[in-house]
């Protein structure tokens, strides 16, 4: 077992600090090393892929499937009030303990304790499971990030620095979230396909008469949700539970899809061992204390700082996506049973947001990319806000694809940027990225009861436009490090744990 010191490699607790420029300080690689760390990544993606095909597969029928006492938001509230403790407390010291290999592998399973407890959905058994989601959440998206980071320095060697590092993190992580974007497509296919088998009940021709609702004038931005209202009790939306058969059936393909992500990293994937012998990692000799102050201390970057508000709206703008877009649109103005063919337009818009990222920011740089999705995605929400929601079940799928677009092109250059700017410290940055990250989703999941959906629009954009001025900051500030350095600024540096 990988017993996961990013930085193995050390045999001394000297302060070094060298900048890895010249061939003396490169390690050797053999000819095909390129294509395992292609395979890695793979793999990687791989199991991320059918690992999240299970999880949001089943998350997306919790608020539906478990509304009694409002179980299913319950639920979801303590994955991710747990994983901002998660990001907290945990990833540095376990990352260290077992290597980002292996913690993704036990992260993976934690996971399924939340899929087995659909057998049997109770308070006593769906909370506990949720907690241990959100702690094993924390240190999985760590270790992944992580991962990709270091061996794409690596790969960056194999190419004798050819291609720069920085444009590899890119790459890298854009290939990963193809697969990853996948998994919302597949579980939204998985979860119809089971819980529609043998229905031969049609769809409503005429939405506006099945449901109760003058759809122009109710849902959308004008949606609101009132706070004493219990999911399962609205008399506009259809929450009925499926055939505890199909959703039984439905949990053992997800069970087995969460075991087949956690056998093929654990068989597929090699450990950082062998690419860290050039690299020190945040978490590098030193206690578990030490590196939670090192992950807290991370706050104290000033580039940490400013990369704070865009890293909360994307939490923000995935949770709303997922509660919010999907109750006063789609549910709202189509009916529940559309919310799936939704989220497979999104899924689809995201890996091929994921895919085509890394060229066009090659093409034309990584601030003009960032500026234009900031522009696309503030012209998406200006448009829901004043759109009058129809039947038409095309144009939801218009702008929850658009929205899944912008989406794609955040997650990638966000997490790409936090492992650019922190060489070294990648433990500490990626747990604050998380963390920030679930916050954001808490803060929406929290107030979507008792805010509507105009003001919840404001607020994101809101958001974004200030995480988008920290961002430029960055920018700024980096352009002017290394006009004044000569480019050093990111080439890759051996740190003092």
């Amino acid at each position: 077992m990988d017993n996961g010191n990013v930085a193995e490699g050390e045999s001394n607790g000297s302060a070094v600090t060298a900048v890895m420029s010249g061939k003396e300080s490169d390690p050797e690689f053999g000819p095909r090393e390129g294509y395992r760390i292609v395979k890695n990544i793979a793999i990687l993606g791989f199991a991320f892929m059918i690992h999240f095909t299970a999880f949001h597969g089943t998350s997306n029928l919790q608020s539906s499937v478990h509304s009694d006492g409002s179980l299913g938001a319950f639920t979801l509230a303590s994955i991710y009030g747990s994983l901002i403790l998660s990001n907290i407390f945990l990833p540095v010291m376990v990352i260290r303990w077992l290597g980002c290999k292996w913690t993704i592998v036990v992260s993976f399973v934690a996971y399924m304790p939340y899929i087995a407890a659909q057998f049997f959905p109770r308070f006593y058994t769906l909370i506990p499971a949720g907690l241990a989601v959100g702690f094993g959440g924390g240190p999985l998206w760590c270790a992944k990030c992580t991962y990709l980071s270091v061996i794409a320095e690596a790969f960056s060697v194999i190419k004798k620095r050819k291609v720069k590092a920085d444009y590899l993190i890119v790459k890298f992580f854009g290939l990963f979230f193809v697969f990853y974007q996948l998994a919302q497509v597949l579980g939204n296919l998985i979860s119809f396909s089971v819980l529609s088998y043998g229905d031969d009940e049609e769809a409503p021709q005429n939405i506006s008469t099945a449901y109760s609702v003058d759809v122009s004038q109710t849902c959308g931005a004008n949606y609101v949700a009132p706070v004493d209202r219990q999911l399962g009790n609205d008399t506009d939306v259809d929450f009925h539970r499926p055939d505890a058969a199909k959703l039984n059936a439905l949990t053992g393909i997800f069970l087995g899809c969460m075991a087949l992500a956690s056998i093929s990293v654990a068989v597929g994937v090699d450990s950082l061992k062998r690419y860290n012998s050039t690299r020190t990692g945040s978490g590098s000799g030193i206690s578990g204390v030490r590196m939670l102050v090192i992950t807290m201390k991370q706050l104290g970057n000033k580039y940490q700082i400013l990369l704070l508000p865009i890293t909360m709206f994307i939490g923000v703008e995935q949770a709303f996506i997922a509660v919010d877009f999907t109750a006063s649109f789609v549910a709202c103005g189509l009916g529940i049973r559309y919310i799936g063919y939704a989220m497979i337009s999104f899924g689809l818009a995201n890996a091929f947001a994921a895919a085509v990222t890394p060229s066009i920011t090659k093409a034309i740089g990584r601030f003009p990319m960032i500026i234009a999705t900031a522009i696309f995605h503030l012209a998406l929400i200006v448009f829901m806000l004043v759109w009058k929601p129809t039947t038409d079940y095309y144009a939801y799928s218009i702008i929850v694809a658009c929205w899944g677009l912008a989406d794609g092109v955040w997650l990638i250059q966000i997490n790409a940027l936090s492992g650019i700017l922190f060489p070294g410290n990648e433990e500490a940055a990626f747990s604050n990225f998380r963390l920030w990250e679930a916050t954001g989703s808490v803060i929406m999941y929290a107030t979507s009861p008792v805010l509507s959906t105009f003001t919840k629009l404001v607020g994101i954009m809101c958001v974004m436009l200030i995480g988008t001025v920290g961002y430029t900051t960055i920018e700024v500030m980096e352009y002017r490090v290394k006009k004044s350095a000569a480019g050093k600024r990111f080439e890759m540096i051996q740190q003092q744990g």
